[in-house]
């Protein structure tokens, strides 16, 4: 059953410099969620439904992006959104320009001078790690999971509590020196290990649909909250972890957190519902299960919407630049980079050997008949390690991010809330 754990917080002397808000001591309630292998999950027929056609809409994404758009390129592009929006969730706002112009001073191997877009670049990278680390044949792990949050924090400042699981209380809201003005408090961390251990084993079972097993996955790791920081990305990795593992996702990572960044208090109050005191089978605990399911199978359905029809205006895009650049080869490097451009639209001469594997000349020789046409613009007037942006691309990127942010993208979630919720 799920519980609370009464919890006594010391004060601070007042030689500490903190204020009195700061250095109070206090009596605190800590939760401990239900174990997941233990539970029968149970939903109603309508987010059963709803969880059926985020999988569909999911699977045709993933199964049509070739027919659409270069699929290489698209499938960098959205986990690079996703990423970026996970990231976002946490307060950490960087734009599409500002991030690929500090990935390419990265990539130079150039201090950026942009503290916040490497904490984004890292996650980037972790999330690109933990899905080239899963398929269908593999397991979600507590390792793998550490080593996702070691690449996330490697670029940051608390680098030296990547991978660690934390041994100490933590807490969400409130003061950051104690937890008596919390919003919520996770289990003490006695209980983590053997948490993550019950998530882990959910995460690696197929007795629940993936969307559905996605959603709890998470809830129930953000609920254990195992790091002293990341836990979010993480968490939203994981998401897309088990998508991979179920076989739902193949190359395309739905932009779901694009979603969930457009949609905050939805997206905790969620959370907040599937905390539960008590039986698992109680009427506060179903509701609040189905509320949650509700709102993510939702947002999984929106991301995928989106971005099928962001895929049609990049497509669209395309088909105007060939009619701008005229008769090239299919084979050729100037082919081969506006189809690429889309998953990579700020390169240079280097970047672009790597990107689609050609020799220097061909490269700068098709970056300049690329410029010529107006589809690559010159970021400086420096002939040697020119940066080039393709300008349609990233104002289309922020036009989608717009339109996700829009109020009709939280339409359908207000409408079908659930009557109450159930927190601890």
């Amino acid at each position: 059953m799920a519980t609370v754990i009464k919890g006594y917080w010391p004060g601070a002397g007042p030689l500490t410099g903190l204020s009195r808000r700061d250095r109070q001591g206090c009596d605190y309630t800590a939760y401990v969620p239900d174990r997941l292998m233990e539970r029968q999950f149970t939903i109603s027929a309508r987010e059963a439904a709803d969880v059926a056609d985020a999988e569909l809409a999911i699977a045709r994404l993933d199964q049509s992006a070739s027919a659409l758009a270069d699929t290489e390129a698209l499938a960098r592009l959205l986990l690079r959104a996703e990423s970026v929006s996970s990231s976002k969730i946490e307060g950490l706002e960087v734009g599409a320009r500002r991030l690929l112009r500090a990935d390419i001073a990265r990539v130079r191997n150039e201090d950026p001078h942009d503290v916040t877009a490497a904490e984004v670049l890292g996650n980037v990278d972790a999330m690109h790690y933990a899905l080239e680390a899963v398929d269908r044949s593999s397991e979600i792990t507590r390792d793998l999971l550490l080593d996702v949050h070691r690449r996330l924090m490697q670029p940051t400042s608390l680098h030296h509590l990547g991978g660690v699981v934390r041994t100490t209380q933590n807490w969400i809201g409130g003061s950051s020196h104690n937890p008596c003005s919390a919003a919520f408090v996770p289990p003490p961390p006695q209980y983590v290990d053997e948490l993550l251990a019950d998530l882990c084993a959910f995460c690696n079972s197929d007795s629940t649909p993936a969307v559905m097993q996605a959603a709890i996955a998470h809830a129930q790791f953000e609920t254990i909250h195992p790091f002293a920081d990341g836990n979010g990305r993480v968490g939203r990795a994981l998401v897309h972890m088990i998508f991979r593992r179920r076989g739902l996702t193949t190359v395309i990572t739905p932009p779901v957190s694009l979603v969930l960044a457009t949609m905050a208090d939805d997206y905790v109050a969620g959370l907040t519902a599937t905390r539960y005191v008590g039986n698992a089978t109680s009427a506060p605990a179903l509701e609040g299960l189905n509320r949650w399911i509700a709102t993510f199978s939702s947002a999984c359905t929106r991301s995928v919407n989106d971005a099928v029809a962001y895929e049609q205006r990049i497509a669209t895009l395309q088909a105007q630049w060939r009619e701008r650049i005229g008769h090239v080869r299919s084979d050729s490097a100037v082919f081969r980079l506006m189809r690429a451009l889309p998953g990579s639209p700020v390169v240079t001469a280097a970047s672009v050997v790597k990107l689609i594997r050609c020799s220097l000349p061909a490269a700068i020789s098709a970056l300049e008949r690329l410029a010529k046409a107006n589809i690559l613009s010159a970021l400086s007037d420096r002939k040697r390690r020119q940066v080039f942006e393709a300008r349609e691309v990233i104002a289309t990127f922020t036009a989608l991010e717009r339109q996700l942010a829009s109020p009709a993208g939280n339409t359908t979630i207000a409408k079908r809330r659930a009557p109450g919720s159930a927190g601890a």
